[in-house]
């Protein structure tokens, strides 16, 4: 991909990773009124106008924008912006290639920062709250899995989560995947150099590990499905700073149900 293709979009202190909905167990409350809504944040630190987009991320988190919408968020760091002298220490090729799928599942004409993608079915940039507020608000909700999870420690650098529940959505010929998300909240960057110089940078829902869980077609929405994934775990991983989310996504990446969990701090 040609540098040209990329852009850094803007319209003009962070908060820690809350989880109100934390454990397996769904409400009737939310069986009714639907899931949770994934939101994804394709970001940089080396973007000028992303840490104001994380900064509106960290208070989606925080709820201060009193929505009555249970929210999954998910920030992706690229790492197409690492030329401009700073290197995102959470910079990723997978979530380019992941924003570069939405680009065209979206029918956007570049790939740009910030950007949120909602449910996998709307965007827009992600320093224009009004615009994030109103598709969140107007999002497809669907019912969220029912799944329990087991937390393990194989050896100190890795972490096994094994899954058992129920989808509550029917899958049809096309089929889904289902995807387990390693998130990390509170980071905190001196940014020496690029863009950014000079500035304290602050992160929250960073996704530091994207795994498959297992892939499925043709099954009922009360089917028990099972499976486990491993994630390698980084320098400093702290289980209190950390969260999963479990979502379904077809193959064009839009999403059929979620959910969300709190790491045990004594795993």
């Amino acid at each position: 991909m040609a540098r040209r293709l990329f852009s850094c979009f803007g319209k003009s202190g962070s908060a820690p990773c809350h989880d109100d909905n934390a454990t397996a167990d769904v409400t009737t409350e939310e069986q009714r009124r639907g899931g949770p809504v994934v939101v994804e944040l394709f970001t940089s630190q080396g973007c000028a106008t992303s840490p104001e987009a994380e900064v509106l991320f960290s208070r989606l988190g925080r709820g201060d924008f009193n929505l009555d919408v249970p929210l999954i968020l998910l920030a992706y760091h690229v790492d197409y912006w690492d030329y401009m002298g700073w290197k995102d220490p959470f910079g990723s090729s997978q979530w380019t290639v992941r924003q570069k799928a939405y680009v065209e599942t979206l029918n956007l004409d570049t790939m740009f920062t910030p950007l949120v993608v909602i449910q996998g079915r709307a965007q827009c940039v992600g320093t224009d709250a009004e615009a994030l507020i109103s598709a969140i608000t107007d999002a497809h909700r669907i019912s969220a899995p029912t799944f329990q999870a087991k937390f393990q420690r194989p050896a100190t650098d890795s972490l096994q989560v094994s899954l058992t529940g129920c989808l509550r959505t029917k899958v049809d010929h096309q089929g889904v995947n289902v995807l387990v998300a390693l998130f990390e909240c509170s980071l905190v960057t001196d940014c020496s150099s690029g863009p950014n110089k000079g500035r304290v940078l602050a992160n929250d829902y960073v996704v530091r590990r994207l795994e498959k869980l297992c892939s499925f077609k043709d099954i009922a929405a009360k089917k028990t499905i099972s499976g486990t994934v491993n994630f390698a775990l980084w320098e400093g991983f702290s289980a209190s700073k950390c969260g999963l989310a479990v979502f379904m996504e077809n193959a064009s990446h839009q999403i059929f149900g979620s959910q969300k969990f709190q790491l045990p701090e004594n795993i």
